[in-house]
This record gives structure tokens, sequence and C-alpha cells, in this order.
């Protein structure tokens, strides 16, 4: 879902960093046999992963849907040689793609994958996380929050994509909508949670960075 006009948009993709090698090959391979591509995070998203994470120098980064992995691999770029990522996703089919691409990068000895439902499998990682990035289905966003917010460090950063969810969430609400009402209340949690300080920014299909006080 793109927000900014069309003109605008590649202006922005133009003027920002490419993605890197291993990323790009990645991104095809995910395109030609991968169902449901556009679940990519994508270049443009992907170097803003890059840059928040290289940004805030995390240690310990746990992700919440890995995809193919293109994700964890751009927020691992600005993780510290000494840290981790954690990634869990529940689609045993990919993790031998993932696990392939995580192999040829630089953070081969630092990514750890997770296969399962990621509310059983949380509780289970003994970390303090630095990064959070939540990028699974959304009738479980709030839960995710949950269980992951007393894991976080003091100055912690916790990412949530697809918060505006093509724009649904300014629309009418469907009663049987599950995922957009979940994401409604989702957006207001993070919001008025004196925990946080919160701002959602309208790049692709929303990303809300939040920041634990």
């Amino acid at each position: 879902m793109h927000f900014l006009p069309e003109k605008i948009d590649n202006y922005v993709i133009k003027h920002s960093q490419q993605e890197p090698v291993l990323l790009k090959e990645l991104n095809k391979e995910t395109w030609q046999k991968v169902l449901n591509p556009r679940m990519l995070s994508g270049s443009f998203q992907g170097r803003i992963l890059s840059m928040l994470s290289k940004l805030i120098q995390p240690k310990n980064i746990l992700e919440i849907g890995t995809y193919t992995g293109y994700s964890a691999l751009c927020l691992a770029e600005g993780m510290q040689s000494n840290g981790m990522l954690h990634t869990i996703d529940k689609n045993e089919e990919l993790e031998e793609l993932q696990y392939k691409y995580f192999q040829k990068s630089d953070y081969k000895d630092q990514i750890i994958q997770h296969i399962g439902n990621a509310i059983d499998i949380i509780p289970t990682i003994d970390a303090k996380f630095d990064l959070v990035f939540i990028d699974a289905d959304k009738s479980n966003y709030i839960n995710y929050f949950h269980l992951i917010i007393n894991k976080m460090n003091k100055g912690g950063v916790i990412l949530s994509d697809n918060v505006l969810w093509s724009g649904k969430v300014v629309e009418e609400l469907d009663p049987k909508d599950i995922d957009t009402k979940v994401l409604l209340e989702y957006n207001h949690l993070l919001n008025t949670d004196d925990r946080l300080e919160t701002v959602l920014l309208p790049i692709r299909d929303g990303l809300t960075i939040s920041r634990v006080k």
C-alpha cells in the first residue's frame, strides 16, 4: 500500500540507499518461489529498518514474523558484534530458505531461527531486548506486546509494521474484520501506554516506532 503519489514515492526510493546484493538476491527469489511475496519488507522499508537498527545499535533483537528472512537481515546490520537476533515464524516451509540466506550473511552465527507459535516461544527466550520488530498475524499484535514489554531494556524500541492496514484503520469497521479491530486497539494502546513514547509513520503500510521510557 502506497499513501504517497506514485511520482513522489518513486523519487523517495531513487534517493534512498539501495539494498545490498545479498538482499537483492533474496528479494528476487522470494518473488519467484514464495506465495504472497508482497509480504516482503522490500528494499525501501528494509533500508529504513537497517537505518533504525544502526541508530539504536541493539545487542539483542527480537523479530516476530520472519517470512523469508529479509527484514531480519536488515535489522542485523545495526546489531552489536556480540549481539543476537531471535526471529520467529510459524511457517516451517520457509525455514530452509531463511537459513540459506542467513548462512550467506555476515550474521550467520548471530541469528537464531525459531519455528512455531510466537506466543509460546517468546516466554522461553531468556533475553532482554533493545529492538523488537512485530510483523506477523495482526490479530495477535496486542498479545505480542504484552509478552515483550517486560522483556524490553530501558530505551529499547518496538517497531510495529502494517499499522495503517491499507487505510482500513480510518474506514468504517466491519464487525467481522478482526485484524482491523485489533489494530485499532493496538494503535490506541501504543499511543496511551505510559511506558512508551510512540510515533506512527505513514511509511508504506504504516510503521510505528515506540520507545520504552
